[in-house]
């Protein structure tokens, strides 16, 4: 896939935010609502089940400029989530029945708050999500220690590995990308992640390299254990499956390169009852770095607000969210077509 530079959509066009031109785009195209599409499976208005996992945006700053990105994230991007938003956060914890906190980026670890915000979590006993790039440990000194302070507190870290070869991987993420992330993948190693009887969890992330479905997960994640495995002795515990939706960075490609309708095309013909069931929308709640409240990340990125009373974590109400209907567009097809897609990879 063709490596689009970093510039926020909403540089490129001065009339219309960055939000409302992603959600222009998939309003013009040629295939039946995903609404509709729900309504045809008597699954409209898909609904709210619970509050299990807490998604947190801890800002859009990042290390990296990948092109499925759809965070629009990079070391331009000055959007950061303050302690008092984290403290919010907490709060609101403290008013569900979440069994795990997800914390994306952007880096997360490049916010000032990390280690604090990682060492109140711990203190209530959840089960801690850390979505790291690998390459931000390798960057600087003051991030060689993340490993240590990762084990410390059983923090269970996902990381992005498109492939596992240096070309592949650089192409989607930017050169030398490959190389730090085997530098931290191994130092993760070192310290006991995805080693049996410690109980670290590290799993990794395959993200397609173009405008198509990612292949069956099981047979993925053989292929990337054997490979890692001999080249560079490295081990892991699970690979996650996860198509690119339509949105960010991965909109303007396939704008660009006039792939958009056919991409479409393929997630409304691959759409998948059983995984429209278990979206993780359903069970979650995603925080944007400035503490409004969305469905889900990919909300998130589009300002598409939970349809709840309360909005945003000073006006956190549980009993709203739990009983509220999700919001959906267009882009929801990415989560449901051929075995689904969560940020725990594939759902069915």
């Amino acid at each position: 896939m063709e490596i689009v530079k970093h510039k926020s959509l909403a540089a490129q066009n001065h009339a219309l935010s960055e939000s409302d031109k992603q959600l222009k785009i998939l309003s013009e195209t040629n295939v039946i609502s995903f609404a509709d599409k729900l309504t045809e499976t008597a699954m409209f208005p898909l609904k709210a089940i619970g509050i299990n996992v807490f998604q947190i945006n801890l800002g859009k700053m990042c290390n990296q400029v990948c092109t499925h990105c759809h965070v629009d994230a990079g070391p331009d991007r000055k959007e950061i989530m303050t302690k008092e938003t984290m403290q919010l956060c907490l709060d609101s914890i403290d008013l569900t029945e979440c069994s795990t906190v997800d914390l994306t980026g952007g880096a997360p670890e490049m916010n000032p708050n990390f280690r604090w915000f990682i060492e109140e979590l711990s203190k209530k006993g959840k089960n801690i999500i850390v979505r790291c790039n690998l390459t931000i440990i390798v960057a600087n000194k003051k991030y060689h220690g993340l490993p240590e302070f990762f084990k410390a507190h059983k923090v269970e870290v996902i990381s992005s590995m498109p492939c596992y070869t240096s070309e592949n991987t650089d192409a989607q993420r930017g050169d030398g990308v490959f190389v730090d992330s085997i530098k931290a993948l191994q130092m993760l190693n070192a310290v006991g992640y995805a080693k049996v009887g410690t109980g670290l969890i590290l799993n990794l992330v395959y993200n397609p390299g173009g405008a198509f479905l990612p292949p069956a997960q099981e047979g993925l994640e053989k292929d990337y254990k054997k490979e890692l495995k001999e080249r560079f002795n490295i081990v892991f515990n699970s690979l996650f499956a996860i198509t690119n939706l339509p949105i960010s960075r991965f909109l303007l490609y396939l704008v660009k390169s006039k792939k958009y309708k056919e991409y479409m095309t393929t997630l409304v013909d691959s759409y998948n009852t059983a995984a429209a069931i278990n979206v993780m929308c359903r069970n979650s709640i995603s925080i944007g770095w400035d503490g409004y409240i969305y469905d889900c990340d990919f909300n998130q990125i589009l300002e598409l607000k939970v349809a709840a009373k309360g909005q945003h974590l000073s006006e956190f109400n549980n009993t709203e969210l739990i009983n509220r209907n999700i919001i959906v567009n267009q882009h929801c097809y990415g989560c449901t077509a051929g075995a689904g897609s969560s940020c725990g990879g594939t759902i069915t």
